[in-house]
């Protein structure tokens, strides 16, 4: 309860609510619910609960973990350590965090010390498996976060292999959290998991009510012009810009770094170092905006994000609701989504986008011309003026 205070919580979320007495009564649980909504939390005091009732084996040697929490990207796994940190300060776990691109020895060095909860990416975890730096024989407890995003990124090959050197599910508790339940992971849950009850919050709610959402309808050449104007005019503070491609987000950072904006890219295959600077500026304010990719930014926690703006539209209407989710955490913001002006496109009544209409809006393009603002709805589907959600 100490770290839960210190964590600043004082009642659950919905996704908490119910899946905490099903977690804390030992049995199995597969989660579903937006991003955003606390299911890290969710997790790590159920497995809390679990390692501090159920006393670890009588031989369980020292390089023997208890707990095995596996996110599918490196961002998300130091996410889930800095959030574990906190709320197991007085448990007196050791906590180790393993994930590729950055410090391969000294991250060899820790885990051959020995941990209680280990939390890491699948090649890294698999990687030192092999070597036989940790062993997972008497672990009690495991936590797979962001499943679906594991199929996304081709890690379902690592996920069996790990799987299938855990005790026996009947002998380990298992949990799985996620920002949507797919076939294919309900599969993945009734084959490794023992019965799991499953917990959906408002599956068929595409966004959160507490995020307001706007539609633009530039040209190609138009989107960056408007973007910058809308920037300055929002005097975002801590914003995201989401784009498709590594392309795109390094153009975009050049682009706002010449018109004066404290911009960063966020892609694949920046250095680790590197990556881990940018989210920590972004935290502290010290990074006015940061540009991302959907694999780069999924699953973290960024509070008191003020806009995001969805400089390309993602592939996957999923995705479109993870974005958002950045914002949903805290409690109050602005999405402005970006969809280049097609042929065709009408409004109700004959209009085209960009056509006066009575009714307000909220902002508009920037002064001087360009596309006007219009409420959101989800991707793929015109909004206009006048007619919100």
């Amino acid at each position: 309860m100490d770290g839960i205070r210190q964590a600043g919580f004082t009642q659950c979320t919905p996704i908490q609510a119910q899946t905490l007495p099903i977690a804390l009564a030992g049995r199995d649980v597969a989660g579903q619910a937006q991003t955003g909504t606390g299911k890290t939390a969710a997790f790590l005091v159920a497995l809390y609960q679990a390692l501090l009732t159920r006393p670890a084996a009588a031989n369980r040697s020292p390089t023997s973990i208890r707990a095995l929490i596996v996110a599918p990207t490196r961002e998300l796994a130091v996410q889930i350590h800095h959030d574990a940190l906190i709320l197991g300060a007085h448990t007196g776990f050791k906590h180790t965090v393993v994930f590729g691109g950055i410090d391969y020895e000294k991250q060899r060095l820790e885990l051959g010390q020995g941990c209680d909860v280990l939390i890491g990416t699948p090649g890294r975890l698999i990687d030192y498996f092999k070597q036989h730096v940790y062993d997972m024989r008497h672990a009690q407890v495991l936590v797979l976060d962001e499943a679906d995003r594991m199929f996304d990124l081709g890690f379902i090959a690592d996920i069996r292999y790990i799987l299938r050197r855990l005790p026996h599910p009947e002998r380990r508790q298992s949990m799985l959290f996620s920002a949507t339940l797919s076939h294919r992971v309900l599969e993945l849950a009734y084959e490794h998991m023992n019965n799991p009850e499953l917990v959906r919050i408002e599956p068929d709610k595409m966004t959160v009510d507490e995020v307001r959402q706007l539609m633009y309808y530039p040209s190609m050449e138009e989107k960056v012009p408007l973007l910058i104007g809308l920037l300055r005019q929002s005097e975002a503070h801590r914003t995201l810009v989401f784009v498709n491609t590594k392309r795109t987000a390094e153009r975009l950072e050049s682009a706002l770094k010449a018109n004066g904006f404290n911009a960063q890219a966020l892609s694949g295959d920046v250095p680790q170092n590197k990556r881990l600077r940018f989210l920590r500026d972004f935290h502290e304010g010290a990074l006015a905006v940061l540009i991302a990719t959907d694999v780069a930014s999924r699953g973290l926690h960024i509070p008191d994000v003020s806009h995001v703006f969805n400089f390309d539209l993602p592939q996957d209407p999923p995705d479109y609701v993870h974005r958002i989710g950045r914002t949903a955490r805290a409690g109050a913001a602005v999405v402005h989504s970006h969809r280049p002006h097609r042929p065709g496109d009408r409004r109700p009544g004959g209009g085209r986008p960009g056509d006066r209409r009575p009714g307000g809006s909220h902002g508009g393009g920037p002064r001087g011309g360009g596309p006007r603002g219009h409420k959101g709805s989800p991707p793929g589907r015109s909004s206009h003026r006048g007619r919100g959600r």
